[in-house]
C-alpha cells in the first residue's frame, strides 16, 4: 500500500484500504523461516511465535522500541486538552445532537489567550475537541450540518486553534469523537423520546443522557447514519460533496483518494478524518475514545477500527492514535495518576491493528506489562504502547461556572505521579463560555508551571561540591526500549564517604521521579539496576530540591 502524505502532491492513484494491504510496523522485520532462532532486531511491534521460549519472549519485549511518532510524543511531558463546544454553552458534559446550532454563540473566542496559558503551565502540545459525542463540529465540515458553519459564531474554530498552537510553538492534537448524537436515526430517536416521556410520566428515574434528550427534543441535526444498520458498500474517500472545492485537486491527483468498503457511518467518519489530516495537519495526536452513550437505549455503531487506522497511517504515519495500534493507551483512570510500575511495552492476544484498545486485561489493572503478563497464555503480539494520564483541571471536562479549578500544589503532585511515572500528563483546561480561560484557572496553572520549572529546571548535580536535594529523576534512553525492572538509588555521604540507599523502584521508562522522604546531602549518586530484561540504557541522573529558595 502506498503511503500518502499530507502534502497535496501525492499522485492520482487511488489506494484500496483492505486487510491484505497492511503496512508492516515501523522497523518491523519481515517474517523468516528461522523466526525463533535468528537474532532479534528492534521493532515497534512483534509477533510471539509458537516456538518462542519464555526467555525469547522476554528478550523480544526488551527490543520493542517506539516509532518516530511515539518517541516525539513521549518527549512532550504535558499536553493541554481543550474541551470547548456546544456543551460549554449549554452547561452540560454530554450533549444530545439535537441542539439548535444557534446556541453556539460564545462571542469573541480568545484562542491566543488559551495558548499563552498552556505555555505558562508548561504544555508542549495542545489538543482540541473538534467534535464531542453530541456531534457538533468546531470546523465547517462538508459532511454534517451540525457545525460552527450553522451557528452565529460561524468561524473555523479548529483552524484558529491549530494556527495559534503552532504560533506558540506547540504540537497539535485533535479529538474527533466516534460517537455522534447528531447522526442518530430519526425514526429510532422519535420512538426513544416517546418511551422516555412515558418513563418520565410514570415517575421513573432518568439518566443524564435521557434527561438531555428529552430537554432538546428532536430530531437530531444529521442524516441518521449512526447505528442505522446500513450495508457495507464501496466508497471513495474523500467522497466529494456538491460543489466540493477539492474536486480539481482530486481529479488531478494533487489530493490522494482511497477506496474503502464501509457502511454509512464509517464512510462518514473516514471522510471527516480525511478532512482533518489534509486540511489541518500535521496532527501529532488523534484522540479516539470508546464512549457510546446510547448503547443501553438500544442503538450502537460497530466501528471498523482496522480501516480507520489504515487511513490515518496512510495520511500521517507519525500521528499517534489514542487506543490505536502502536499509539498510546489510557492509563486506566481519569485522575492523572500512573502506576508505580508503568510499562510502555504491552502484550496482546489479538492483533492491535484490528481493535480499539487491544489490551488482553482491563486498562485499570495494576499489572499491564510484567513478565507474568508477557508470558500469559494466548499472548500473540508485543508492541510499544505507552500510557497517557488524563485528568481535568476542573471536576467536569467542560467548564461549569460553579466549579473550581485545581490548585498549583495539586497539579504539581499530579505531574510527579504522571510524568514522574512514565506517563505524559494530558491536562484538560476548559475555557469558559465567554471564550477565555477563567482568571482563577490561569493563576493556578501559571503557578504550577513556575513551580515545575523552579524545581526541575536545574540539575543540582551540575554544581560543584555536595548538594542537598529531595527529588531524584531517572530516565532510560527509550530509543533502545524499556528494560529496567527493579533498581535502587544510592547516595554518598560527603562526610563519611559511605554509600546508602535513598530510593528504590521498579520501572523507569521515559521518566521516573523519586520524591524522597527527607532531603539528602550527597556528593555523588549512583543507580544500581537489580533486574532488567536486557542491557539497561540509562540517561544521566538528575537531582532537585522541591522547596523554593532552599538550594
Amino acid at each position: 500500500m502506498r503511503r500518502a502524505a499530507r502534502s497535496v502532491g501525492t499522485g492520482a492513484a487511488a489506494v484500496a484500504l483492505t486487510a491484505t494491504a497492511l503496512l508492516p510496523a515501523a522497523g518491523e522485520p519481515a517474517a523468516a523461516a528461522d523466526e525463533c532462532t535468528r537474532p532479534i532486531e528492534p521493532a515497534s511491534r512483534m509477533t510471539v511465535e509458537d516456538c518462542d521460549t519464555p526467555e525469547r519472549i522476554v528478550a523480544k519485549a526488551a527490543h520493542i522500541v517506539p516509532t518516530r511518532g511515539q518517541l516525539a510524543w513521549q518527549g512532550r511531558e504535558v499536553t493541554a486538552f481543550t474541551h470547548f463546544g456546544m456543551n460549554t454553552l449549554t452547561d452540560r458534559e454530554w450533549g444530545s445532537g439535537a441542539e439548535d446550532p444557534a446556541l453556539f454563540d460564545p462571542g469573541r473566542v480568545d484562542v491566543a489567550q488559551w495558548m499563552r496559558t498552556y505555555k505558562a503551565m508548561g504544555a508542549e502540545m495542545a489538543m482540541l475537541t473538534a467534535k464531542h459525542h453530541d456531534g457538533f463540529n468546531l470546523y465547517p465540515t462538508r459532511y454534517s450540518d451540525h457545525s460552527v458553519a450553522a451557528s452565529p459564531h460561524s468561524r473555523d474554530l479548529l483552524g484558529t486553534y491549530v494556527k495559534e498552537a503552532r504560533r506558540a510553538g506547540l504540537g497539535v492534537g485533535v479529538y474527533l469523537s466516534p460517537s455522534d448524537g447528531a447522526e442518530l436515526p430519526h425514526a429510532w430517536h422519535a420512538g426513544w423520546l416517546a418511551d422516555l416521556r412515558e418513563k418520565q410520566e410514570a415517575g421513573e428515574p432518568l439518566t443524564s443522557v435521557e434527561r438531555t434528550a428529552l430537554a432538546d427534543g428532536g430530531p437530531p441535526s444529521g442524516h441518521g447514519r449512526y447505528g442505522n444498520g446500513s450495508p457495507v458498500r464501496t466508497h471513495t474517500i474523500p467522497t466529494l460533496a456538491e460543489g466540493d472545492d477539492r474536486a480539481d485537486d482530486v481529479a488531478a491527483g494533487r489530493l490522494p483518494t482511497f477506496t474503502v468498503r464501509a457502511n454509512d457511518y464509517d464512510a462518514f467518519y473516514l471522510n471527516q478524518v480525511y478532512e482533518l489530516f489534509t486540511e489541518y495537519g500535521p496532527i501529532d495526536e488523534l484522540w479516539l475514545d470508546g464512549a457510546n452513550p446510547w448503547r443501553d437505549a438500544g442503538i450502537t455503531q460497530e466501528y471498523d477500527f482496522r480501516q480507520w487506522y489504515e487511513l490515518i497511517h496512510a495520511l500521517s504515519p507519525d500521528t499517534v492514535v489514542f487506543q490505536g495500534p502502536q499509539g498510546i493507551r489510557w492509563v486506566g483512570n481519569e485522575r492523572g495518576v500512573a502506576r508505580e510500575t508503568e510499562w510502555s511495552v504491552t502484550p496482546h492476544t489479538v492483533d492491535p491493528r484490528s481493535t480499539h484498545g487491544a489490551l488482553p486485561n482491563d486498562s485499570t489493572d495494576a499489572d499491564i506489562g510484567s513478565r507474568a503478563r508477557l508470558l500469559a497464555d494466548g499472548v500473540r503480539y508485543l508492541q510499544w504502547y505507552p500510557a497517557e494520564a488524563d485528568v481535568s483541571n476542573r471536576p467536569g471536562w467542560f467548564h461549569h461556572p460553579g466549579e473550581r479549578p485545581k490548585t498549583a500544589d495539586e497539579l504539581f503532585a499530579l505531574y510527579e505521579q504522571s510524568v514522574g511515572r512514565n506517563a505524559p500528563l494530558l491536562l484538560n483546561v476548559p475555557p469558559a463560555r465567554d471564550g477565555r480561560i477563567a482568571p482563577e484557572d490561569v493563576r493556578e496553572l501559571r503557578a504550577f508551571g513556575d513551580r515545575v520549572r523552579a524545581v526541575y529546571g536545574e540539575n543540582l548535580l551540575d554544581r560543584r561540591g555536595p548538594q542537598t536535594f529531595d527529588r531524584v529523576r531517572l530516565a532510560e534512553d527509550i530509543r533502545h526500549g524499556q528494560r529496567v525492572e527493579r533498581f535502587a538509588v544510592e547516595a554518598r555521604d560527603p562526610a563519611t564517604g559511605r554509600w546508602r540507599r535513598i530510593a528504590a523502584g521498579t520501572t523507569i521508562g521515559a521518566y521516573r521521579i523519586l520524591p524522597l522522604a527527607a532531603p539528602v546531602t550527597a556528593d555523588e549518586l549512583r543507580v544500581r539496576v537489580e533486574e532488567a530484561r536486557g542491557e539497561p540504557r540509562l540517561l544521566p541522573v538528575t537531582a532537585h530540591l522541591s522547596t523554593a529558595g532552599s538550594a
